[in-house]
């Protein structure tokens, strides 16, 4: 990235030989994301993050659309629920159904074909849950909605740089990716769009980005966005098998030093090798004050509901139990000593 913060400073656009080189960067960034994908370079759209790219992908299928239906799985990011909402306000026909999920974190596709209607417009359904690691069914809740002429929208921010992604086979219409998911630069990101689908802006001024985003792009930091896509289609398979080891090695240290065991949430579903929820003995935030080094997630806030308070609530944990979880996560470079010392850290703050 370093380079295109000076010395390859122009926009891409412009008519000048160093103009065209940056270009050429761009485009070879590009091409790296759509490898990671398994998409076509001109179906990536470079965006600010993922927020950005689930707003474009929603705000955009559904700009030029006739009001109707939206179904949305309970388990999404504000980015989706968010541009979502604002919908009836803006025109009362529009009506936006939450499609619940089960205990195990997931979403029925059989329940999904029934709740959808004939002025179903879109349905959005997220590629894996942050908090549990749930792997959402995406292909087969996409079939049915091809069925139908309906678009599925994936929010796969959480499943880049740590499984094989095929947006291909997942057949979603729109993927958005983030990249400080998978080590790119904070404030990258892009969006899928499939060949031939129309989509609308949601920002105006200057065409770029296919005529999806106007605006001087961030050039560093697609540059380093495509980067840290080449990286992770090279290593992914590697880092999905340590980290799977990992995560299962962690448990089982952690359940053998407790004197009463953690409950790993959503065990027997398909999850993300990275991330695991835990059931702790008693409030989980008692860990941020014994083991200061340990950086883990717990509930924020249960009033609003945070989307740890939101997920948890979603697969049917009271709140009581819900301020008893904690979800650690795992990197490329963790390690098995320092998976061993946070189960240590974490079954001593809970048996003191």
């Amino acid at each position: 990235m370093q380079p295109y913060w000076s010395t390859h400073y122009m926009l891409p656009g412009q008519e000048h030989a160093h103009a065209h080189a940056v270009g050429e960067a761009l485009e070879s960034a590009r091409e790296s994301i759509a490898a990671m994908a398994g998409c076509e370079s001109f179906e990536i759209v470079f965006t600010s993050g993922g927020t950005e790219a689930n707003n474009l992908a929603i705000l955009g299928l559904l700009g030029a659309a006739q009001p109707g239906h939206v179904l949305v799985s309970q388990l999404e990011h504000e980015s989706v629920l968010g541009p979502l909402s604002g919908l009836p306000t803006r025109n009362p026909r529009w009506s936006i159904e939450t499609i619940p999920c089960d205990a195990s974190g997931l979403i029925d596709p059989k329940m999904v074909e029934s709740m959808l209607r004939p002025d179903t417009r879109l349905v959005c359904l997220q590629g894996a849950n942050a908090i549990t690691g749930t792997i959402q069914p995406v292909r087969e809740v996409a079939d049915r909605c091809h069925n139908r002429g309906i678009c599925l929208h994936c929010d796969a921010t959480q499943l880049f740089g740590k499984i094989p992604v095929d947006v291909k086979h997942m057949r979603a219409d729109t993927v958005a990716i983030s990249g400080h998911k998978f080590y790119g630069p904070k404030g990258s990101g892009a969006i899928y769009v499939r060949r031939g689908l129309q989509l609308d802006p949601i920002t105006f001024g200057e065409p770029r980005e296919m005529g999806l985003r106007p605006g001087a792009e961030n050039i560093p930091g697609c540059i380093g966005l495509g980067a840290a896509a080449g990286l992770a289609e090279r290593c992914c398979v590697d880092a999905n098998n340590q980290m799977s080891e990992l995560r299962d090695h962690f448990v089982t240290q952690l359940t053998a030093q407790m004197s009463r065991p953690p409950i790993v949430l959503c065990q027997d579903s398909p999850r993300l090798p990275n991330t695991v929820a835990v059931e702790m003995p008693s409030e989980a935030k008692r860990v941020h004050d014994s083991a200061r080094e340990l950086a883990v997630a717990t509930a924020q806030s249960m009033s609003p509901p945070d989307e740890f308070t939101r997920t948890l609530r979603a697969i049917g944990r009271s709140d009581s139990q819900i301020g008893r979880t904690l979800r650690v996560s795992l990197g490329w470079t963790t390690s098995n000593e320092q998976v061993e010392r946070a189960a240590e850290l974490i079954a001593e703050a809970f048996d003191t």
